[in-house]
């Protein structure tokens, strides 16, 4: 008898638990009477807004619902998306034309997370100071001391020796720059328009990343300290300098204590090995975590007034816009700073390249006015030069950094530029925020690449960016580098699966809707019909460019089996070409010059394969040298002169 209500007691807990449990998960289950049965998360949403969707954004991309949140793990959200359009009843037939567009741009955007801070746009009130701006002058470095304001610092001859020194040391006048102030004052380059914007001060906040090799310490330390003293200190979550292995006495001991002064707001991570700037900005990305945006700067820079909001406002907005600062030039001897030469009425210029990759600034367009309101405003950028950018620090991550297969210094700012446009994203120079940058000065001995890097690293790197984004554009790079065909670039297949599983444009697109104008100022190159070193025939001396470009004389120079100045092409059109740049008669009609050309201009070669011949059409004479006064000249063509005859001769980078 007591085993049976023992057993009776012990089945009525289960039965009772199981009935419980059943209550308790219906009473936590939306009904379908529920008028909002996903109230709660929408309150949450809405008292804890992040960046950035506007009402446009959602209408295109409704949010799954309920939004799955995975730590680590990939979602697939399109499948969710089918999923729950099934329970609302079978799905409509595909449309034409936008319909269809904003379907493919649904799965396109699927592939990165969704915008969530919602930020209004910047007011621009004429005659009302911004809220950004300063209120009063900002205090000077040293009253009164050299370079304050930007005015530039000029040293007597005596300090010749130690300049030149400097300069083959480090690119720059560091014996100026060590009398300058770190905290000195700079000219404010801005349009006046910038100082009436008003930008809403929920922004974003970032990490600031620069890396070093080897860099001087004033120029790395007046980067730091502008960025301090020209920085909201809310939006500053860190300051992080990546070391790429440099070995200056003065980045080791010295750096180390000199940060402690900002108690962990700058920090300093060192690279085991030399990884090159590209890879190293990679790394800086991963150990930047405090921060919402990356702002990569390099090390020898200054920011100028109020150029944080205008920077970071944008993609606070929408964070898959990247942004760019115009960017001033600041004299490697004198540290006056300059806008950038070219650009429009205003200084405004959109980045570009030719067609051997050589990076370019045209004139901002018309069409691209058109699309403004105000002259001061953002405005889209096909290409950057890479140096200094802003990005949303998982929208970089999405992206995959940069093509880990990039090395040391060159093509990443294509890269990259490329990725963001063809990816969905969208890449603008913003003429209010202005940084400063000191370019290497003649004469620098640059910092060679480590032993572990091969031959041609940028070359490489220009073959994996056309060989991934460019599709058949590919073929008028290898037109202009035609030493660059056989060249062994490694595996891209990551990269390519990348592209091809977020569904990325074509580069035709691109080059339709994006980068129109780049052709009118640079020509598709025609086909080639030779192409090596120009090789005097039966010599050892070559027509070298001597790295002249739009101006300057060519000469003849032993050759070196090595291309770059030295690696010419002709091609359909009649144009003796070196890069963008054509080969021309002079002034005097006689010496050979070099210079800049589209695919109309100097179209006024022949070459004569089997008579070793290079003819002058427009005057009928013969291309000619003197290997003793290593000069190139036309004169009359006589077939008895061995000074006239040439061979090409091709040449492979390996």
């Amino acid at each position: 008898m007591r085993l049976k209500i023992g057993f009776i007691l012990r089945s009525l807990l289960i039965v009772g638990t199981f009935i419980g449990l059943i209550v308790f998960w219906s009473s936590r289950t939306p009904k379908s009477s529920d008028e909002k049965p996903f109230a709660e998360v929408e309150e949450r949403l809405a008292n804890n807004p992040l960046p950035n969707v506007n009402d446009n954004a959602l209408e295109k991309f409704n949010p799954v619902v309920p939004w799955p949140h995975v730590e680590g793990v990939e979602v697939d959200l399109e499948s969710i998306r089918q999923k729950n359009d099934g329970k609302k009843g079978p799905p409509h037939p595909p449309q034409a034309g936008a319909d269809n567009q904003q379907e493919i741009m649904q799965k396109q955007y699927v592939n990165f997370k969704p915008q969530k801070h919602i930020y209004p746009d910047p007011v621009l009130r004429s005659g009302v100071l911004g809220n950004f701006e300063l209120k009063e002058p900002e205090p000077q470095g040293v009253s009164g001391g050299p370079g304050e304001g930007a005015k530039p610092f000029v040293l007597g001859p005596e300090y010749k020796d130690a300049i030149q020194a400097s300069v083959r040391e480090f690119g720059f006048n560091m014996v100026v720059s060590e009398m300058i102030s770190l905290d000195r004052t700079i000219s404010d380059l801005r349009h006046e328009e910038c100082k009436f914007w008003h930008y809403d001060e929920n922004l974003l906040t970032s990490s600031i990343v620069i890396v070093f090799h080897n860099e001087g310490w004033s120029t790395l330390m007046r980067t730091v300290h502008s960025v301090i003293k020209r920085t909201p200190r809310r939006y500053l979550a860190e300051i992080v300098l990546i070391d790429d292995f440099s070995n200056k006495v003065h980045l080791k001991e010295k750096l180390e204590e000199y940060i402690k002064q900002w108690n962990g707001l700058v920090k300093l991570f060192r690279n085991e090995r030399r990884e090159g700037l590209i890879q190293a900005r990679s790394i800086g990305a991963k150990k930047a975590v405090l921060g919402q945006v990356l702002i990569y700067l390099d090390a020898h820079c200054e920011v100028g007034p109020n150029w944080y909001a205008p920077l970071v406002a944008p993609i606070t907005k929408d964070r898959t816009i990247c942004t760019v600062p115009l960017i001033d030039s600041i004299s490697g001897h004198t540290y006056d700073i300059q806008p950038q030469w070219g650009g429009d009425e205003d200084g405004y210029a959109r980045g570009a390249w030719d067609w051997s990759m050589l990076w370019k600034r045209v004139p901002l367009s018309k069409r691209e006015k058109e699309k403004r309101v105000t002259r001061t405003e953002p405005y889209r950028s096909p290409a950057m030069a890479g140096g200094l950018f802003a990005i949303e620090r998982d929208f970089f991550f999405e992206l995959g950094l940069y093509d880990p297969g990039l090395q040391i210094w060159g093509g990443e700012n294509f890269e990259i530029s490329f990725k963001i446009w063809q990816c969905g994203g969208q890449l603008l120079f913003v003429p209010c925020s202005r940084v400063g940058h000191i370019y290497r000065l003649k004469g620098w001995q640059g910092n060679p690449p480590p032993a572990h890097v091969g031959s041609s690293p940028t070359l490489k790197n220009y073959v994996r960016v056309v060989e991934v984004w460019w599709d058949e554009y590919k073929d008028y790079f290898y037109a202009s580098r035609p030493e660059a065909k056989a060249l062994a670039y490694g595996d891209i297949s990551e990269l390519k699966r990348f592209r091809e599983e977020h569904n990325c444009k074509s580069f035709n697109w691109f080059m339709e809707e994006i980068a129109y104008d780049i052709p009118a100022h640079y020509p598709l190159p025609a086909k080639n019909v030779e192409w090596g070193e120009i090789r005097g025939f039966e010599s050892n001396y070559c027509i070298d460019s001597m790295g002249h470009t739009n101006g300057g004389f060519v000469e003849m120079g032993p050759c070196h089996r090595m291309g770059g100045n030295q690696l010419f092409r002709i091609n359909e059109a009649n144009q003796l070409m070196q890069y963008d740049q054509c080969l021309k008669s002079g002034p005097d009609e006689s010496k050979v010059m070099i210079s800049h050309c589209n695919l109309k201009e100097f179209t006024e070669w022949q070459y004569f394969k089997d008579l070793h011949r290079f003819t002058h059409t427009p005057t009928r004479k013969c291309l000619d040298r003197s290997e003793v006064l290593h000069q190139v000249f036309i004169s009359d063509c006589d077939t008895n002169k061995s000074t006239q005859k040439w061979e090409m001769n091709n040449i492979l980078s390996m």
